[in-house]
């Protein structure tokens, strides 16, 4: 395991995790909104047995940068991906996995640089639009309930926002508190204006998705109270090689509710993609 920065297109420093073999096909994962690349929790080590996994935090997150503006600029984002791969040497063959918001991020990279070094595309519990009126953009009941308290600079306003999640980052499963605690000390580690700047932009990468020529994957659970599973539907829909497993009564963090699950899914996909 290694942790590495990577500089972006307006500098910003992006920070990253890599681990598994440099020579096997490389998985990046890319976190939701108010995370971080500790989110994943044990499916990185389980998925480093087989890939070359590196694992992103996004701007305003974890240890990268958080520059006080351009959080609704799709190249800003696009290039931060950009950034980690042409760090990491990786030109071809690479499976992007976007949770959350990050499905959003992974879409603003593929409308701005293509696939050319893209193998496979990977949502899991995800949108690849946001804004009011834009199709497959849905907000979850959870995610309505929690705004605006999220954004609130007080710790307690924003405590008890976090708060309206519940479990649907988890599951219902006792045995899950450990990663309840690591996910939520995460959103209030992350700054109030970073939580609150991903939401005031608006992006419809629909004709990116309609032109994908690469296989897509959509894990989605039927019952995500954070983003609904018709964002996932559409996203399986719309990309010419899209497909979806939707995991019936599952909720928003799939790699935490049945990690042993996920990573099979996932490594079908991958392995598959890398061959494709």
């Amino acid at each position: 395991m290694a942790i590495r920065e990577a500089r972006s297109i307006d500098g910003t420093g992006i920070v990253y995790r890599t681990g598994g073999s440099p020579d096997a096909p490389p998985l990046v994962l890319v976190h939701g909104w108010s995370a971080d690349l500790r989110c994943w929790g044990s499916v990185f080590e389980d998925l480093a047995a087989d890939f070359r996994v590196v694992a992103v935090d996004l701007r305003g997150h974890g240890y990268s940068d958080a520059p006080r503006t351009g959080y609704d600029e799709p190249k800003n984002w696009a290039g931060d991906i950009a950034a980690v791969l042409a760090a990491e040497s990786i030109e071809a063959g690479a499976v992007l996995l976007g949770w959350s918001y990050g499905g959003i991020v992974i879409s603003d990279y593929l409308a701005e640089y293509g696939t050319g070094a893209v193998a496979g595309v990977v949502y899991t519990g995800s949108m690849a639009n946001i804004g009011k009126g834009v199709p497959g953009a849905e907000v979850g009941e959870a995610m309505q309930q929690a705004i605006p308290a999220v954004f609130e600079e007080s710790p307690g306003r924003a405590m008890r926002g976090f708060t309206a999640f519940g479990d649907a980052n988890t599951g219902s499963r006792r045995d899950k508190g450990p990663d309840a605690q690591r996910l939520f000390g995460a959103s209030l580690a992350t700054p109030p204006f970073v939580r609150k700047a991903l939401f005031y932009r608006t992006v419809d990468n629909t004709e990116t998705l309609r032109g994908l020529d690469v296989p897509v994957l959509v894990l989605h659970g039927s019952a995500d109270p954070v983003v609904p599973v018709a964002d996932g539907r559409y996203i399986a829909e719309t990309a010419p090689l899209g497909r979806a497993s939707i995991w019936e009564g599952a909720k928003h963090g799939l790699f935490i509710e049945d990690p042993d699950r996920f990573v099979t899914e996932i490594r079908n996909f991958a392995s598959a993609a890398s061959t494709h």
